[in-house]
């Protein structure tokens, strides 16, 4: 199937093949469609299955001849993060042209004012965080009665923050009579239960994403105790050279600055990430990452959705993930575009079973390597200079950085 046999027309449809896009993935084959049916769906699909362009291709299809209107978009596409907003409107913008709609990005840690200018004018598409809709909503900013389709995107990270009571909210301002687009890589009751209240008739679609992954990526995992955790990562650090661009993932957000002042009392050149931050503190920190002004990440699974660093050859697992998918998600910061790369897992003995649903999720067991905790090094010590950039490199780097890690 091509995206002309999906029921695209043919102007939309050439847009996406001069993007690069041949054939539909199977989520999008299935939904778009249904989609341009008018039928209420509910899709089980993760993220790295092409959902994006599954509700945004239909959505602009069905918009593209309506005329945006003084503070009345036709449609709605609510979504967890402001990095994820971000990433919808970026592909929007790709898939639109020539159709002359307008969307706008309305989420928190922004300017709300310049946000209220732009929807003035008039946008045919809002893609926004819940709270930050129901600021504008609520401040009479923001008119609700010409939706026509409104899309729920990550349905389940969105009950994992503590979301859904917006969502609710949001969904009972909405025209009865709209259609209802429901992305989720879980369906839990809660999930459910937005459906069952929200949708009429919606059809299911589960489309797995594959769980394998790449062969290029050099995986393992370190068992240790929570309290040598820190003294693990510094080793590992300067195991590799002083300057490739590394990411670290933590579960939780203040374990993300807790850490990232860590590794800077150890001389590394490290920056935070995390959803605490305001929008432009984020973006900063993400263009001094991609530009090298900076060698490690440090950062949570929802701030990193977004990252797309080229050439990062490490990814540590400080936690291990809460959901084994984002093990995945994770470690595919690294090994891109057939260059090689290296992701290293912390495990406590707790987190036995986490590690045994991860294993059976990429159908492969994770070799085990030892880290010898028992020898402080001369470069341990929380003071000099950086590590990261301008460094002399030391002889033990010049070996396979997994056999040091071994000795």
């Amino acid at each position: 199937m091509n995206f002309l046999e999906t029921g695209l027309t043919s102007e939309l449809a050439q847009t996406i093949t001069n993007l690069g896009y041949e054939t539909p993935t199977p989520v999008q084959e299935q939904a778009i469609p249904l989609a341009l049916q008018g039928k209420d769906i509910v899709a089980c699909a993760q993220t790295g299955t092409g959902k994006t362009a599954a509700f945004l291709l239909p959505t602009i299809e069905i918009l593209k001849h309506s005329r945006s209107r003084h503070r009345m978009p036709s449609a709605i596409i609510l979504v967890p993060t402001r990095e994820l907003a971000t990433q919808v409107y970026d592909n929007f913008m790709e898939y639109s042209q020539g159709t002359r709609l307008k969307a706008i990005s309305v989420v928190g840690g922004e300017i709300i004012s310049i946000q209220e200018r732009v929807l003035k004018r008039g946008v045919d598409i809002l893609i926004a965080t819940p709270g930050r809709l129901i600021d504008l909503f609520e401040r009479g900013k923001l008119l609700l009665s010409n939706i026509k389709v409104v899309v729920i995107d990550e349905a389940d990270r969105m009950l994992d923050m503590g979301f859904m009571p917006d969502v609710d909210r949001i969904l009972a301002y909405l025209p009865k009579l709209r259609q209802t687009l429901l992305f989720s890589a879980t369906l839990p009751p809660e999930v459910k239960r937005i459906s069952e209240s929200y949708q009429i008739k919606p059809v299911e679609i589960k489309v797995s994403r594959s769980a394998k992954t790449a062969d290029t990526i050099d995986q393992s995992i370190v068992r240790l105790d929570e309290m040598q955790k820190r003294t693990a990562l510094r080793k590992v650090l300067r195991s590799f050279p002083s300057t490739e661009p590394t990411v670290v993932f933590c579960n939780r957000k203040k374990d993300v600055d807790i850490l990232a002042k860590s590794l800077v009392r150890h001389r590394f050149s490290v920056q935070a990430l995390h959803g605490d931050m305001d929008q432009r503190s984020r973006n900063e920190t993400l263009e001094n990452f991609r530009k090298g002004n900076y060698r490690i990440l440090v950062t949570t699974d929802v701030a990193a959705r977004g990252i797309d660093v080229s050439g990062i050859t490490l990814v540590v697992n400080f936690d291990v993930p809460i959901h084994e998918e984002d093990y995945v998600h994770r470690i595919g910061r690294t090994g891109r575009a057939g260059k090689t790369g290296t992701a290293i897992m912390f495990v406590m003995k707790s987190e036995d079973k986490k590690l045994a649903r991860i294993e059976k999720l990429i159908k492969h067991t994770v070799k085990e390597i030892k880290i010898d905790l028992s020898e402080v090094m001369e470069e341990d010590e929380p003071t000099g200079s950086v590590v990261g950039f301008g460094r002399i490199t030391p002889s033990f780097m010049l070996v396979d950085p997994l056999k040091f890690l071994a000795r």
